[in-house]
């Protein structure tokens, strides 16, 4: 008997230890949902105004890397991802398809709002417009709430007002001097009107940003006005001019053992 009970003790001693070794291991393997990452987003140009999504265009090779330290895109796998021809544009004359921007109406979470459910230009009360006799209009609390930029509206220093950028009836549209309607992906094509000379310098590629095929008759992305400048509130950070001064970048290094960066001169996605 003392030896059939010394045997059952040590099966179940082995048996214990054999549970609670099985239990540690599935308690340190994470669960399938824990271990995906989670999406990163990090900013092109303006932070709030031009976010990214890091996502893999081909296993390895992600469309996009951002800054640990500032969250702002470094390098783009493919400098093109989402982009549109840019159009037509005053005294330019680039082939077709060699001048792209990325559209922003989609991502301007107030455009169905504003632009579309309110202010759509139907109806007694917009047709015709009913407004104010000055560049001064009554506070609309409903407004103020939703672009509190409105309530400081800093552009121009008070010299001009919302109906100079905004098309009076349909506001899902920018306007041109001539009363024209304006898409608000060209915003180039608005802001020109009085930065005549910013427009000419971003023409020439001496103002602003471009990323894509560095050669003169290479494919381009243009960044345009808004994706940097924000139109309400333009004379901001602490100078109180221009717009919020960037953290500077360190240099990018070459990883160690490497001698030249020439593999960057080959670009792997096909266009």
């Amino acid at each position: 008997m003392r030896k059939l009970a010394t045997v059952s003790l040590i099966l179940a001693l082995c048996g214990g230890a054999y549970y609670a070794v099985s239990a540690a291991e599935k308690t340190a393997e994470p669960p399938k949902e824990a271990a995906a990452k989670a999406p990163v987003d990090c900013f092109e140009s303006r932070k709030g105004a031009s976010e990214v999504t890091q996502r893999e265009i081909k296993p390895g090779w992600p469309n996009v890397k951002c800054s640990p330290t500032t969250g702002a895109a470094l390098w783009y796998g493919d400098p093109f991802d989402g982009t549109v021809p840019m159009g037509k544009m005053p005294q330019m004359d680039i082939p077709e398809g060699l001048a792209v921007v990325k559209p922003r109406s989609e991502k301007l979470a107030l455009m169905p709002i504003c632009g579309v459910s309110c202010h759509n230009g139907v109806g007694p009360k917009f047709t015709p417009p009913v407004l104010p006799k000055d560049k001064k209009p009554a506070p609309v609390p409903t407004m103020a709430a939703m672009v509190p930029d409105l309530a400081n509206l800093q552009h121009g220093r008070g010299r001009i007002w919302c109906m100079d950028c905004h098309h009076t009836t349909q506001r899902n549209k920018l306007v041109d001097h001539w009363g024209d309607p304006i898409s608000f992906d060209q915003p180039q094509l608005l802001c020109g009107k009085c930065h005549g000379d910013k427009l000419r310098d971003w023409r020439d590629g001496i103002h602003g940003k471009r990323i894509g095929e560095f050669v003169s008759t290479g494919k381009k992305r243009w960044f345009t006005c808004t994706e940097c400048h924000n139109p309400h509130n333009v004379q901001d950070g602490a100078r109180n001019r221009g717009f919020v001064q960037l953290q500077p970048e360190p240099s990018p290094q070459l990883p160690r053992g490497m001698a030249n960066a020439d593999h960057e001169k080959l670009h792997p996605i096909p266009h």
